[in-house]
């Protein structure tokens, strides 16, 4: 929905839609592939039950995609792989299964199996119902590719393969049954398995095999805990967490919504709730269901759904939201900036807008804020996971705010956050504790109020830790 979006023709913000298919209501968190993250998208990641990775048949895995992994991994997600676009020219298959396992370190397990690719492709085995689905292609995905099936040994498939493919594919579906263990659901939620599915979305081929497969597969909503108990979805009592703020998604409403994952209880509007960080009771009137650009009004959700309050709550990221005053997610996890600048108002007449819209966008978390210590500079330095970020930023602060910015960029690549073995009883909170510091390092605040150490290169870690035994350093 952002124009820079649309010029680009990449994704930069995650998006939320809610569908229903073959009885089932999927709640789909649709993350960005560029290579500069946002925490935005790991953020997504804290609300989900299984994870769709869609891998580039051409390249195969990228670095974002090792990164998206990692955290899927570390909160213990199901991992779901469809190889997309095998109607261009694509890597072997073999090649491509063989990578996921050796990067990932699960066991693949293909439920499908392409029957060539690019020019050649014409189609795919389905290994668990012994079917080929041949492919048909239409302009631009606008409908559902025909589907004709039939087994493999099947004379319309030996008649769209010619015989140097039908023999290669006929001898890599028999290498896999010796090379690939049988699919178990049981491995498959328990994050050691990854069934792995071969398709053409562009052409909206094998997406329908995939969501069918998948929606048997996947886990129900999934609890989650709230100091060391895990409340369980049945749970009577309401309770969720904020994982997404997103401000002027209608423009012309300069509205703000607020995106919440359900937990637990049943949701209803108006009803109130208690947000754990103010301890304040909120009532929660205007909820909407979003699809795309669509939106409708929400009187009742499950665990498991997705909401967006709309309006002007004052909830910040990783808020719990709670009918039982005992319920509180530490859900939010926190990335480590590897990138950082000063966007600074280059027209004083809009300075009013400006303030307004980097406070905006600080509460979004599109990137971390940072106060040097001792500095004049009133501006907060940005901490991002990659320079992309900076660009959305000064993108919305022109679109939505109207006010033209300029990028400096200080001399530090590192942070380190750090505090005292044996707190200091008498100093004052508004003084870091005693550090030496590196030569080019300063001392800084985060945006929690944390001390940190900002360095110009990581060989200076070490000398950081050697020159302070007294405190204790984490990135």
């Amino acid at each position: 929905w952002m124009a820079m979006e649309k010029e680009r023709g990449i994704s930069v913000s995650s998006t939320v839609l809610q569908f229903e298919y073959n009885n089932c209501c999927v709640n789909l968190l649709d993350t960005p592939g560029h290579h500069d993250f946002s925490e935005d998208t790991y953020r997504v990641l804290s609300a989900v039950d299984a994870a769709v990775m869609v891998i580039d048949a051409g390249k195969g895995i990228e670095p974002q995609t090792l990164k998206l992994f990692d955290v899927c991994r570390k909160r213990g997600v199901p991992i779901f792989v469809f190889i997309n676009k095998m109607d261009r020219p694509s890597r072997p298959p073999l090649e491509l299964i063989d990578e996921l396992e050796d990067v990932l370190k699960l066991a693949p397990a293909p439920v499908n199996w392409p029957l060539g690719d690019g020019p050649r492709f014409r189609g795919v085995f389905d290994r668990k119902k012994g079917q080929v689905n041949l492919f048909e292609k239409t302009a631009h995905g606008a409908f559902k590719a025909p589907l004709e099936v039939a087994g493999i040994e099947d004379p319309k498939v030996r008649q769209a393969l010619d015989d140097e493919l039908y023999e290669t594919v006929t001898q890599e579906i028999e290498m896999l049954d010796g090379l690939t263990e049988p699919l178990n659901i049981e491995r498959i939620l328990a994050g050691e398995q990854m069934p792995i599915y071969f398709g053409s979305a562009m052409n909206n081929f094998g997406v329908q095999n995939m969501l069918e497969s998948f929606l048997e597969m996947a886990p129900a909503p999934a609890g989650r805990v709230s100091k060391g108990e895990m409340i369980s979805p049945d749970t009577d009592n309401f309770s969720g967490f904020v994982f997404k703020i997103q401000a002027n998604m209608n423009p012309r409403h300069r509205d703000r919504a607020v995106f919440v994952r359900i937990v637990s209880g049943v949701f209803e509007r108006d009803m109130q709730v208690i947000d754990q960080r103010t301890g304040k009771k909120v009532r929660l009137a205007n909820a909407q269901k979003l699809f795309g650009q669509d939106r409708e009004t929400l009187d009742t959700a499950y665990a498991g759904d997705i909401l967006a309050l709309i309006g002007n709550y004052d909830f910040l990221i990783g808020d719990t939201l709670t009918s039982d005053p005992k319920v509180t997610y530490n859900e939010m996890p926190r990335f480590t900036p590897e990138c950082f600048a000063y966007i600074l108002n280059s027209d004083t007449s809009g300075i009013k807008r400006y303030r307004s819209g980097i406070k905006q966008l600080m509460k979004e978390g599109v990137a971390q804020s940072y106060h040097v210590h001792g500095s004049d500079q009133s501006v907060p330095m940005l901490g991002a996971v990659g320079p992309l970020q900076f660009e959305v930023l000064q993108a919305r602060l022109a679109s939505e705010y109207n006010v033209e910015t300029r990028v400096e960029s200080p001399p530090y690549q590192i942070v380190q956050w750090f505090e005292e073995k044996v707190p200091d009883k008498h100093r004052s909170k508004l003084e870091p504790p005693e550090v030496k510091l590196p030569s080019g390092s300063v001392v800084a605040k985060d945006q929690d109020g944390n001390w940190v150490v900002l360095l110009s290169a990581k060989f200076y870690i070490g000398i950081l830790q050697e020159r302070n035994e007294h405190l204790i350093f984490r990135d």
